[in-house]
């Protein structure tokens, strides 16, 4: 499984925003400079992200970005498939052709594995991220947190 700095990058910025879900827009520099990346990538990342409807943009003086549903209605899984990222273990990008266009022997372990990541990262929302004790404590030293609730 490789997930490149794209999908890093996406994860990490929508984590940002939903950090500051509750102070309303964001601008991507805030981002850039609090989480060291490149604002052009940024800007590139975002697009994707506004045509999936998982990020709203608002223009002028003041403007940037803001999630479009709450952080607890958005899971990692749905960020990397915004940006066409692809979570598979398989040698031969699941087409089963690893070997001599035939699966492998470990083909099926493998496909395994990424079913089991999907599942796993389907099922954290940014809100659950959010509100763990290391994420907390990060975000504080960057410059501010704040609580986000739950909806339940």
């Amino acid at each position: 499984m490789r997930l490149t700095t794209k999908g890093r990058y996406a994860v990490t910025a929508m984590l940002d925003l939903a950090i500051h879900y509750d102070t309303g827009v964001v601008a991507l520099s805030e981002v850039s400079m609090r989480q060291g990346l490149s604002l052009a990538y940024l800007e590139q990342l975002f697009a994707q992200l506004r045509r999936r409807n998982l990020v709203v943009s608002t223009r002028g003086p003041g403007g940037g970005y803001s999630l479009k549903r709450s952080p607890y209605e958005i899971s990692v899984a749905q960020i990397i498939d915004a940006i066409e990222e692809h979570i598979d273990a398989t040698q031969c990008g699941g087409l089963k052709n690893c070997q001599d266009d035939n699966p492998c022997l470990t083909h099926f372990l493998w496909q395994d594995l990424s079913v089991q990541i999907r599942d796993f990262l389907t099922n954290i929302s940014l809100g659950n991220l959010v509100n763990q004790p290391h994420v907390k404590e990060v975000a504080m030293r960057q410059g501010g947190w704040v609580e986000i609730q739950s909806p339940h």
